[in-house]
């Protein structure tokens, strides 16, 4: 699998240089997304940014059609169907954020022989005749345990909260966490539940395990669980662990609520949603693999009362 770094067509400079040409290649293209869960505000806040680019694009005639399709459950065999069916459907360009990055190969092999573009980003795929618009999530992950090593030096034992099961995201973060803590020994994951990056699963993951887990110092996840966690633990009567936080407003109202009552501290990192437009505006030879150099949002304590602010009740928070 070859990668390289290129330009995207979704900032404005570079697109506005473009739109004349743009248009005339691909004002009659049809383009699907295929979008493999929606349960988080992770989700639902790239949804909202991928669909309005690709409503604008739609108006402005860049393209004929942008439409979104979410599965009704998580599962592998009900996104290579989806694909399947967008591929009968005749579709120009398939846009994929998977539910695996190698169980769906098979579908996605079949788009590409039918001359159908496909790009995958978040959850990526790995057939070679796609490609993807990657974030660093093992990075991502491996930074959460630098920073639990500069607070706790002496370190300690570990939580890990696991997103969804089978996705590339998944794999990423875990893979993270276990070069995080081969790099500070100091740490040991005592346990690993799965949270789907949903604050109630994770809660009840939390809650069901916590009863016979020994002194935890610090939790590690993947976004979308941190509130969830600290509920589990403030039920279960235990101190508060640094619980890595995933900007998002309940986890950071959360966080400013505990600052002030008790200076407590903690790192709140993710992906940035509008990753999804990246993809959208791909247009360069397949195989290949972009990778973002801007999605990655980390909110440190000096910052989060601001980014709160800015961001009243919404799911989310991201420059």
């Amino acid at each position: 699998m070859r990668s390289i770094r290129f330009a995207l067509l979704a900032t404005a400079a570079t697109f506005a240089g473009s739109v004349v040409t743009a248009q005339a290649e691909t004002k009659d293209m049809r383009i699907a997304f295929s979008n493999n869960y929606a349960g988080n505000s992770w989700r639902q806040a790239m949804l909202k940014s991928y669909d309005a680019e690709s409503k604008k694009a739609v108006a402005d005639k860049i393209v004929a059609a942008a439409d979104v399709f979410t599965t009704a459950d998580k599962e592998v065999p009900t996104q290579a169907a989806q694909i399947q069916n967008l591929i009968l459907q005749g579709y120009n360009a398939i846009v994929i954020n998977a539910a695996s990055p190698d169980a769906l190969n098979g579908a996605v092999k079949q788009a590409c022989d039918a001359g159908i573009v496909v790009v995958s980003f978040d959850g990526i795929v790995t057939e070679p005749c796609a490609y993807r618009v990657t974030v660093d999530y093992k990075d991502l992950a491996e930074k959460e345990v630098d920073y639990l090593a500069q607070r706790l030096p002496k370190g300690g034992n570990l939580l890990e909260i696991r997103g969804v099961a089978g996705t590339s995201i998944d794999d990423d973060f875990h893979n993270g966490i276990l070069a995080g803590v081969k790099k500070h020994p100091e740490f040991k994951v005592v346990n690993s539940v799965e949270g789907d990056w949903d604050e109630t699963t994770a809660q009840k993951a939390v809650s069901t395990v916590l009863p016979s887990l020994p002194e935890i110092v610090g939790v590690v996840d993947q976004g979308g669980d941190g509130y969830g966690a600290a509920q589990a633990f403030k039920t279960a009567g235990r101190p508060t662990p640094i619980i890595i936080l995933g900007n998002r407003q309940d986890e950071l109202a959360w966080w400013k609520e505990q600052k002030d009552a008790s200076g407590y501290e903690t790192w709140s990192a993710s992906s940035a949603p509008g990753v999804s437009t990246l993809a959208f505006w791909v247009r360069r030879p397949q195989g290949h693999t972009a990778r973002s150099g801007r999605s990655l949002f980390g909110i440190h304590p000096e910052d989060s009362r601001c980014c709160l602010a800015q961001n009243p009740g919404w799911g989310r928070c991201e420059h």
